[in-house]
């Protein structure tokens, strides 16, 4: 039972990726419609915007009533949005049915109470890569599929993105289970260490470091993300087709990069260390990439290609850390809060770098996003890794991994 509600779990984000950040791939499109660069950033930037306001609610109605509900009620009525949204008369309905779909979608990536659940702290690392590793297969999803289908608009990709939705949601209702519920909140509170006491994750610095790492290292990931394909087809003089394809396959290797985060990561029994280098590594990397950009030179396709799949190697790591040291009884709203922090800086950052992309052009604003990885790095707290061990004895008995089938 336990793969099967992972394998739903990443289907569903899975949809949730291809439209929250995979619009980026219809910026050609918005922009063959009217619109600036500037603005498609901003639709672009909506369903985000829409995520961000609602997480921490999907998340405490997660830790009340269950993934089940949330999951299907939440997919359900963002496929309805995008379905409206095929047919808005103008660019404001537009962003306000997108903002709509993406706050109602956001119930996926405030749901990693099924991992802390299901799988024994040994195993979890490997399963929440292969859960987070569904974002960047999503935006694969997104860059293989939408460009073509926007050959003609974009009704028929959002229709297409309509569809995931409804399909993801008939999914989670039919076939996701809830782990057994903790006997009784008094003992999951003693059992959790470090987490016990009402509030008491937030009594420490640990984890509002950890979202803050978290959040930083949202920006050179959704840098790339967002213009890569703007960087091929502007500066290097792709088409969007075949920058796209490409692209689609940096993603891929991205989900994989996921998943190798969380095999290194059970295996070292450490979740923070492997972050701070994987965020060290995607500094450098920025660096890099704007002086290839500034130089011109062809090197800045393979460092871009490299980036697309180390900067989200990270995220299942992150997700992991928050559910092992907030406990059960409070993943819910913890990763509601992490997610939070990451969506406010998904939605700034592509207006904000479109903004600079067009003031100073790509190289200047690759080595500003440069900066908040390195700074991500020295955040990452490495020292509390034994608390987060400490307080694992709740989660794992809840579900053990030899006890679901």
């Amino acid at each position: 039972m336990r793969w099967l509600v992972l394998i739903v779990g990443m289907l569903a984000m899975i949809a949730g990726s291809t439209s929250q950040y995979g619009l980026a791939y219809l910026i050609p499109a918005f922009r063959d419609e009217g619109l600036s660069l500037e603005q498609a950033g901003l639709l672009v930037a909506c369903p985000t915007a829409g995520v961000m306001l609602t997480l921490i609610a999907w998340g405490a109605a997660a830790d009340r009533w269950g993934e089940r509900v949330v999951l299907s009620t939440g997919l359900g009525l963002a496929g309805l949005f995008l379905l409206a949204a095929r047919w808005a008369p103008g660019t404001a309905s537009l962003a306000v049915l997108l903002a709509l779909s993406g706050a109602a979608g956001a119930s996926v990536l405030a749901s990693g109470r099924l991992i802390l659940g299901w799988f024994a702290r040994h195993e979890r690392a490997l399963a929440m890569g292969i859960r987070q590793s569904a974002q960047p297969m999503g935006l694969a999803l997104a860059a293989a599929t939408l460009p073509a289908l926007a050959s003609g608009g974009t009704g028929v990709p959002l229709l297409f993105l309509s569809a995931l939705f409804l399909a993801a949601a008939t999914a989670a209702f039919l076939l996701v289970r809830d782990p057994a519920p903790v006997p009784s909140a008094a003992t999951a509170e003693k059992a959790t260490g470090p987490a016990s006491g009402v509030g008491a994750p937030y009594r420490t610095p640990v984890l509002w470091r950890v979202h803050a790492a978290s959040a930083l290292l949202v920006v050179p990931q959704f840098t790339i993300t967002t213009f890569a394909l703007v960087f091929l087809t502007d500066a290097r003089g792709w088409s969007a087709l075949a920058a796209g394809h490409l692209l689609a396959g940096a993603q891929v290797c991205g989900a994989f990069s996921r998943l190798a985060a969380g095999y290194w990561s059970d295996r070292t029994g450490s979740r923070l260390r492997p972050m701070r280098i994987i965020a060290v590594t995607t500094g450098a990397g920025m660096l890099v990439l704007a002086a290839a950009a500034a130089a011109g030179s062809s090197v800045a396709v393979p460092v871009l290609l490299f980036l697309g799949v180390v900067a989200v190697s990270s995220n299942g790591l992150s997700f992991t850390a928050v559910a092992e040291y907030a406990g059960s009884a409070w993943a819910g709203r913890a990763l509601g809060i992490q997610t939070t922090g990451q969506n406010v800086m998904t939605a700034a950052t592509p207006p904000v770098i479109a903004m600079a992309i067009g003031a100073v052009s790509f190289a200047p604003s690759f080595a500003v996003v440069a900066v908040f990885p390195l700074i991500a790095a020295l955040l990452v707290p490495v020292a509390a890794e034994e608390g987060m061990a400490a307080g694992e004895s709740e989660p794992a008995g809840t579900a053990p991994a030899s006890g679901r089938h």
